[in-house]
């Protein structure tokens, strides 16, 4: 049997640990830059607040006092995500962390029974130790533990656990599930099968495994075989991502070269960086710029561009030159660009890569880039040695004239904004 542990409205949840007085208040979380929300508490939701509502449009909401916004804090996320998990790790040696607010474990040799009831009490644990509630689902398969997670979280009878370990359960629940909520079918396919005559997950689980297969090949094969009780979604732990992405929303358009290839060196920097934290290299380098797609009396565009490198590199000269390169062919005079981003793909290990039968490059000079990429690192790493950077990048401050007006402090991580008890 499978759990999944869901940290409920994670972000909000992560305010209210130290804003108690925000309990049974209507609460969001805002993206970069305050642009929207990507984060809400039930009574958020029970104002009709969707996800991705752009901020400006809740203004009167928050005039009022009926709405309590808060900027995205993401260092102080990451590090109650952290506390989470460390109890999570506690409980079982097979945990798998599939988001921060995600996560799948497994304990031996447990009836269901007697796991129903060591959940409950650690969800119990969890919010008397970190001040985040959880909902937890127990299943045969990790979709289906999804599935129970979202019960567990939506009715209150099951007090944070559901498990479904019969057919009956089983069924009951699919038939109650719209297609388009399953992990791995979505808005994407979703539509498309609807079309079909298939409207919930029991009417996808109820189709022949010759038609699953014919129609969606292997991945909707693996869908099907989950909603009928057959694990087949691999363990995802220590595989490496396919892609890595650094994007942000600028607090004011820009529309100048110079200032746009500065933001995009960085955020090229930033992938160079998470690439080398995983031992990991890229191969190819997306560029991509947007206009405000929400002022509609402006020209639209939205370009991208991908450049192959000759040899898989993790080091910044190389992706912020590649991604510069594709930042050139897509750029237009006169745009007024709100957004930016890089994204390195097609990765793999150091031992994965090899050298390129008609690689021009200097290796001396390679391996000092590698030695100087390093350096890089630790300069960001040591505040005392100051930030190292290529002369093309803006600085690593590049969420600097981002908006988070409505930023809450970080309690948890320095000692300058902790906590103070009167």
């Amino acid at each position: 049997m499978y759990a999944l542990v869901d940290c409920n409205n994670f972000f909000v949840s992560c305010e209210r640990v130290f804003r108690p007085d925000l309990e049974g208040k209507a609460v969001v979380v805002l993206s970069n830059n305050d642009g929207c929300v990507v984060s809400r508490s039930n009574e958020a939701k029970a104002m009709g607040i969707k996800m991705g509502t752009p901020f400006f449009q809740l203004g009167k909401y928050c005039r009022s006092g009926l709405l309590t916004p808060f900027s995205s804090n993401y260092t102080l996320y990451g590090d109650l995500s952290a506390r989470v998990m460390s109890l999570l790790a506690e409980e079982s040696d097979h945990l798998e962390i599939y988001s921060i607010d995600e996560a799948f474990f497994t304990l031996d040799g447990l009836t269901p029974e007697a796991l129903e009831a060591h959940c409950r009490e650690l969800v119990t644990r969890i919010r008397q130790w970190v001040g985040i509630p959880v909902s937890i689902g127990i299943a045969p398969t990790k979709t289906l533990a999804k599935l129970a997670s979202h019960f567990a979280k939506k009715y209150k009878g099951y007090r944070g656990v559901c498990l479904m370990e019969t057919e009956e359960k089983r069924r009951k629940a699919l038939g109650m599930v719209p297609l388009s909520e399953v992990w791995g079918i979505g808005r994407r396919l979703g539509p498309r099968l609807q079309a079909k005559g298939m409207r919930t997950a029991l009417d996808f689980a109820g189709k022949s495994r010759e038609w699953i297969f014919e129609e969606l090949h292997v991945p909707g094969l693996r869908t099907w075989e989950e909603l009928n009780g057959i694990p087949a979604v691999e363990e995802e732990n220590g595989e490496s991502r396919k892609s890595i992405c650094t994007s942000r929303s600028f607090a004011d358009m820009i529309e100048d070269f110079d200032s746009l290839s500065q933001r995009v060196a960085d955020f090229a920097g930033a992938c160079a960086r998470k690439l080398r934290a995983e031992g990991t290299l890229a191969r190819k380098v997306t560029t991509f710029i947007w206009s405000n797609r929400f002022r509609e009396d402006l020209q639209q565009y939205y370009p991208s561009a991908t450049y192959c490198l000759v040899t898989a590199s993790n080091t910044n000269q190389d992706i912020i030159s590649a991604a510069l390169k594709g930042l050139r062919t897509i750029y237009k005079p006169g745009i007024r660009y709100k957004k930016a981003g890089v994204t390195v793909s097609d990765i793999c290990s150091e031992e994965e890569a090899a050298g390129v039968l008609f690689d021009e490059g200097d290796p001396l000079i390679r391996e000092k880039e590698a030695v100087l990429s390093v350096l890089m690192d630790r300069s960001r790493q040591d505040g005392r040695l100051g930030e190292l950077r290529l002369a093309v990048q803006r600085g690593g401050h590049y969420a600097d004239g981002i908006r988070s007006e409505h930023r809450s402090p970080l309690y948890t991580t320095s000692l300058d904004q902790i906590i103070k008890v009167y």
